[in-house]
Parts: C-alpha cells; structure tokens; sequence
C-alpha cells in the first residue's frame, strides 16, 4: 500500500507500545421519564499503537470512534462514562483515569494532543489566532514571550503558513488554512501522542491531499504516534500502519494495512473495501442488507450477524473474541476460523477478498 509520502508500508513496525488499551467499555448512561438507557458505544476494546506508528480506525458513522478516542483522551464527559478497562500511555506513570484533572492539564498538548474534527471546533471566532497558540502552548514551551512566538513562526513556516496568520482571526482564513493552524497547535509542543478525529472533513480532495501529507511529515519529524479516526478507507489506505475496523461499538478486525487491504477475513471489512471505486469498474456496488444495530439493545452474540451474509447459528449465541488467525492480523469472526466451517462452504456466500485470504 503506497503512502503519502510515496513510500510502501512494509507490515507492522516494532511493538513498542506508546498507547495500551485493555478491555475497554465507555457507555452513554442516560434517563428519559425515569426510565434509565445505556448506549454501549465502546464495548470491550482492546488495542496499542507502536512508537513511531499511525494506527487507523475505520468504520461506518455511529460505530462508535469518536467516543473511543474521547475515552482514550480522558476528554469523555457525561453522559459518556467509563463502565470498565484501563488506558496507559508509555509517558504516563499510572492509568490515565487515575489522573487528576490538573495532572491531565499538564500532559494535554504537550505529550498528548487533539486534531479535532472542524477547525471551528478549535478556534475561538472572537480571538486571533496568536491568542491560541497562547492558549495551548505557551506555558508547556515556558520560553519568554518573544522567543515563544519565533518558535511559533518557524513552526508555522514548514506548515507552510505565513506567520501573518497570528494577526488573523479564524474567519479571515480558507478552510484548509485553518486546518493547518489546528494541525499547528497540536503539533507545536511535539508531543509523543495525537489522536486526530476526522481531520480531512469538509476539505476539498486537493486541500485534503496535502493536509494528509502534512501530517505525515510532522509525524515522521518527530517521531510522534497518531491515532488516525476516519470513515474514509482511502485516507486510510495512505496514511496508516495498522488498521483497526469497529462495527457497532466493537473491535472486529486489525492488521497492517497492506495486510487488511489484500486479505480482508471479516466479511463486514470485506464490504467496506469492496464498496470503494475503482478507475474502470463500472459494475455496480452491492449494499450491504439492513442497518446498524441499536446499540441501548444490541443483538445478542456478534452484532453483525443480522447483516451478515456468513451468520450461523453461534453467531446468534456467542461473541466471537479478536482472535490472532495470523501474525499481526487479529479478527472476531466465527466464519473466518476453518474449524467452524469447512472452506467450501464459506466460498460459496463469501465476497471474493475473503475466499482469497481463506485459501
């Protein structure tokens, strides 16, 4: 799989985990007339992203990414609480719910920071853009005021941004330049961790392209891990290491992206690849039947089977668990094991990507 830096992605890198995810629950917990409902939003989430690493995560709107990167960022509010798992960064001396909201103030942007989805999202419209940058970065750095802003500039420039854009306020800039002062802001203090949520939304496909390729050179600068959130495969496609795939507020497959591209097992990862254009098929594109389950009453067992062109029976019953079927290459499906069902059969019903891996 080609990058964006024109460089192929060779399969996983080292594991040296800067971020650990252990059996992670988030559930929004509400009452409407006294009577009490549970939105499962992230169920049982276990992952790491490597040093040095960007880790996608894909999946159809309301899976349940955003509320996962807002658990891992500690920036969950209610009615969005944590049920259950633990979350540590290598930079990090304890769980990072264990942490007191001073002590999260103090490691927020300058070891672990937010590409939000919208630049509005970020930028205050009332103030200048000079006064962000004060506002995130000026006590982490801890420089005197003019040295502070040289510092600033420079980084701006290899952003490719004038630092005249410091005396602009946010509706005085393009859409893709606001995109590069958020990119800016969270990248000034170089910390070692960003989770970036959907940061391509609203951009044009040639703005897109060089803000994708804007934050793989930073990353590659510094040295940083990315958290990468998008629906998008193709951004995908160029811009991560590993991919992990969510399905109603569950893990259900991961793998280096050249791995999960090539020989997707998961037949929902299947449809999502499948479902993506390409110069000269003109064949149409089949959807996939039904619709993503209500997660205040998922189904029972895997919440996939009502969709699912694979389903058996202990697919009605039991949760798969994400299970290692190859080196690197974790999935939770029942079908995807050869125990369970003869390949011939599987054949027979499943998209072709998934016969090809099965054989």
């Amino acid at each position: 799989m080609v990058k964006a830096n024109g460089k192929a992605s060779n399969g996983p890198v080292p594991a040296e985990p800067v971020l650990s995810v252990r059996n992670l629950r988030a559930y929004y917990q509400m009452q409407y007339f006294g009577i009490d409902r549970e939105v499962r939003a992230v169920d049982d989430i276990t992952l790491q992203v490597n040093r040095n690493e960007i880790y996608g995560v894909a999946g159809e709107s309301s899976c349940g990414k955003t509320s996962l990167i807002k658990t891992i960022a500690a920036a969950n509010r209610p009615p969005l609480n944590v049920i259950g798992g633990s979350v540590k960064y290598s930079f990090l001396d304890r769980d990072i719910f264990r942490m007191s909201e001073d002590e999260l103030s103090r490691v927020r942007w300058k070891h672990l920071s937010y590409i939000m989805q919208g630049s509005m999202n970020v930028l205050n419209p009332v103030r200048r853009i000079r006064k962000s940058f004060i506002d995130f970065a000026f006590r982490h750095i801890n420089k005197p005021e003019r040295e502070f802003f040289d510092i600033v500039a420079r980084h701006l420039e290899r952003l490719r941004l004038s630092p005249s854009v410091l005396k602009a306020y946010p509706h005085e800039l393009s859409g893709g330049m606001r995109q590069r002062v958020t990119i800016a802001l969270a990248t000034i203090c170089r910390p070692e961790f960003i989770i970036a949520d959907e940061p391509t939304t609203a951009l044009d496909v040639v703005v897109q392209k060089d803000v994708l390729a804007m934050i793989r050179e930073v990353q590659q600068e510094m040295g940083s891990s990315i958290l990468f959130v998008t629906h998008d495969m193709t951004v995908h496609a160029n811009m991560a290491d590993r991919l992990g795939i969510m399905y109603a507020g569950r893990l259900v497959e991961e793998a280096p992206t050249r791995e999960i591209f090539a020989n997707p097992l998961h037949p929902y990862t299947a449809h999502l690849i499948q479902s993506l254009p390409r110069i000269g098929d003109l064949s149409p594109k089949k959807a996939l039947p039904g619709a993503p389950p209500n997660l205040s009453d998922p189904p029972a067992g895997c919440r996939f089977h009502p969709r699912c062109p694979l389903a058996m029976d202990i697919c009605r019953r039991e949760n798969p668990a994400l299970t290692a079927l190859r080196p690197g290459h974790r999935v939770a499906c029942f079908a995807a094991s050869s125990e369970v069902r003869p390949v011939s059969e599987i054949r027979e019903t499943v998209p072709p990507k998934v016969a090809e891996a099965r054989s």
